[in-house]
């Protein structure tokens, strides 16, 4: 009876301790909370299509300034460098010969009204005599053809004088256009000379005039890129400028803004076979000369309106093989990653074409605490608070979960 009674509390403090034992492994190590996100809601808007191009500046109008005669060229009238008006004088080619020229032609002309003077008075006096017989009619013909071979080599030396003419005011060159001289290509002394009737490309070249303001800037645009906005188009996605209302931004090669906005004033009808692209052109301000044809600059073109876009902040949209996509936190509280299509910019943000939905709760930092599949407390983004931001943002100082 002793020892009964011995083992009963033995077995009560054996089982009191299992009990104890196994509580303890039930509750095992506490459960991390989800990390915080900050998100921004995806919703559709309109975004201004634009397109980051090359371009090469060009001069307005560029105009070769040739000598349309033949000579000795005396001297340059112009400052090498300087803006010109249209009509001044830049050279000056010996004027002696054509001057002779045109005394000459002169002296043609005088003699050639004198013989259609007198051939005239001539046939008058006939036709007057004809009337009453004292001539015969092979008279008066004779009379009258005279008169009006006489006439005709009036205009001739007439047209001989001005042609002499021409050729004298020829032997002072003046600018075409308004703009700025080039460097003279010829010294003083240099026999200039003009193989061409018309003084086109065969006669020489002087010195160039180029139209400085406003200027060109030339690029293209890759047949693809332009079908696809047409198709765009056709859906409704975008609504394309029209041509006197497309607006082009110019950086400048050291990075900085041109302060003028350019407008695309022409576009070509035909593809380059070779390159396939189309030629397109802006026609921009250069009030202070700050541009030089020639130059390389990087324009913006703003070739219309995208519809139902999406603009997303730039730290969102990451980028792998598989191409750019976003972290977004779904309806059950988990990260899911959303291939999307983002091939451009406006304002910081990136322009999300495809790959979202209205809704969607995007994250933007926190983005080193996540993954896909694992579940994420989503809480509004604010930018200017990122340096406090939640765990594992960009700059946080707080460390991130799971990480301490």
């Amino acid at each position: 009876m002793k020892s009964s009674s011995l083992r009963t509390p033995v077995m009560c403090l054996g089982l009191l301790a299992l009990a104890a034992c196994g509580g303890k492994k039930e509750q095992g190590p506490p459960q991390m909370p989800p990390p915080e996100v900050g998100v921004v809601k995806a919703q559709p808007q309109s975004a201004p299509l634009s397109k980051d191009l090359v371009g090469r500046v060009s001069a307005y109008r560029s105009a070769d300034v040739r000598a349309r005669v033949s000579g000795v060229l005396l001297k340059r009238v112009y400052q090498e460098g300087t803006d010109v008006k249209k009509g001044q004088v830049l050279f000056e080619i010996e004027p002696s010969v054509y001057q002779a020229a045109l005394s000459s032609a002169q002296a043609n002309l005088t003699s050639a009204q004198a013989t259609y003077t007198n051939a005239h008075k001539a046939a008058e006096r006939y036709r007057q005599l004809r009337p009453q017989g004292y001539i015969s009619q092979s008279d008066l013909d004779t009379a009258e053809a005279n008169e009006r071979s006489s006439a005709a080599a009036v205009k001739q030396s007439q047209a001989a004088v001005e042609s002499a003419r021409i050729n004298l005011g020829f032997t002072r060159v003046t600018a075409p256009i308004d703009g700025r001289a080039g460097q003279q290509q010829l010294t003083e002394g240099a026999i200039v000379g003009n193989s061409s009737a018309d003084g086109g490309a065969n006669s020489t070249l002087l010195t160039t005039i180029d139209q400085l303001d406003p200027l060109y800037v030339n690029f293209t645009v890759s047949a693809a890129d332009l079908d696809r906005l047409r198709a765009a188009q056709t859906a409704g996605h975008v609504v394309l400028s029209d041509t006197d209302k497309t607006s082009v931004e110019v950086t400048l090669p050291d990075g900085s803004k041109y302060d003028q906005k350019g407008t695309l004033d022409f576009s070509g009808a035909a593809v380059d076979p070779t390159t396939g692209t189309v030629n397109l052109r802006a026609q921009l301000a250069n009030p202070q000369h700050r541009l030089f044809p020639g130059t390389y600059v990087t324009i913006t073109a703003n070739l219309g309106e995208q519809a139902n876009v999406f603009l997303i902040p730039q730290q969102a949209i990451a980028r792998d093989v598989a191409g750019a996509y976003a972290l977004v936190v779904g309806q059950d509280g988990k990260v899911e990653r959303k291939n999307v299509v983002a091939n451009n910019m406006a304002s910081g943000n990136w322009i999300v074409t495809s790959g979202l939905a209205a809704g969607d709760q995007v994250i933007v930092s926190g983005l080193q605490a996540v993954q896909p599949g694992a579940p994420a407390k989503a809480a509004p983004w604010q930018p200017n608070k990122d340096s406090n931001g939640p765990a594992g943002a960009p700059g946080s100082t707080k460390p991130a979960a799971g990480k301490q």
